[in-house]
């Protein structure tokens, strides 16, 4: 599906520079489209086996987290081809919660277990706000620790690989195969958006893993593990708020290393940046994959037993 997207978009002219090198290279964009569509193919998949096999799966809790992920993926296209206002692309996610949010009050759930502390009741904030509020927030934040060949699909394969885990051990059916679906259509696409990139991913792509994370962990008896792993992304959002969303690139220098610019820390990336005083593009996203993956090795520890 990514050699399709990624021929159509060239032939469509729908092209973004590779800003983080040299000579700035037209690559064709949203790539993401290939996750979503792998994505949603596998869950689907899933669905039949569970009528064929009697899986005893929670079906329209799968089905709700397929629409959230849906609608979210159809906003993230919208926002590649037409580049939305930063305040319609931060609120239209709460919007894709409703599905999700439906299921919740159906089945009364208002709590949430948080390690070494327990379960929570937050009554009906939790379904009409704390959910909306999760899928807006994963799917933005997602959407801005980005911007270098290969992290943002990196970041994602190592959330859902661990979220994939956990869900295995703790038996959460419907957890465990939106995970591994977004984890397999991540794996898939990976390749392609490696250094040096073929394919952009876009907001389509950034936007879906957001949006498929918080699907997964509010429809299971998980959902701190979800907020664990997206603390890398939650660092990155104050440091960029810090300094009103900058949208410039790194500072390209000798032997195209990556400085920050001005030596300015506008963002986790940029902070990385200066502590080690500048790193090729491929070094600096295994240092950013490196920082998620001790999240996830948190997540095991306190999940794996």
């Amino acid at each position: 599906m990514t050699r399709k997207v990624m021929a159509k978009a060239r032939a469509a002219g729908m092209t973004g520079q590779d800003m983080h090198k040299a000579d700035k290279p037209d690559v064709p964009e949203m790539g993401g489209i290939a996750i979503a569509a792998g994505f949603i193919g596998a869950v689907l998949l899933g669905l039949v086996l569970n009528t064929v096999l009697h899986l005893q799966l929670g079906v329209m809790e799968m089905i709700a987290a397929l629409l959230t992920v849906c609608i979210v993926a159809i906003i993230g296209i919208l926002d590649d081809m037409f580049d939305m206002r930063q305040l319609t692309k931060t609120l239209l996610p709460l919007a894709a919660s409703v599905p999700l949010v439906v299921v919740a009050l159906a089945a009364g759930q208002n709590s949430i277990s948080i390690p070494f502390i327990g379960a929570i009741d937050f009554g009906i904030a939790y379904p009409l706000l704390l959910i909306p509020l999760a899928v807006a927030v994963c799917s933005n934040l997602t959407n801005m620790l980005a911007g270098y060949n290969g992290l943002e699909a990196g970041m994602g394969a190592i959330m859902f690989a661990t979220l994939s885990v956990v869900a295995l051990v703790h038996g959460q059916a419907e957890m465990t195969i939106l995970s591994l679906a977004m984890l397999g259509a991540l794996l898939g696409f990976l390749p392609f958006n490696w250094f040096p990139a073929k394919v952009f991913i876009g907001d389509v792509g950034t936007f879906s893993i957001g949006a498929a994370l918080a699907a997964s962990v509010i429809i299971s008896d998980l959902k701190s593990a979800g907020a664990i792993l997206v603390i890398p992304f939650v660092v990155d959002f104050f440091l960029k708020a810090a300094n009103r969303f900058p949208k410039s690139f790194a500072e390209i220098g000798p032997n195209n290393r990556l400085y920050a610019p001005k030596g300015k820390v506008r963002g986790l990336a940029d902070l990385v940046l200066l502590v080690a005083d500048g790193l090729s593009e491929k070094a600096l996203v295994m240092r950013l994959l490196a920082i998620e993956a001790v999240f996830a090795l948190i997540v095991l520890a306190l999940y794996v037993k």
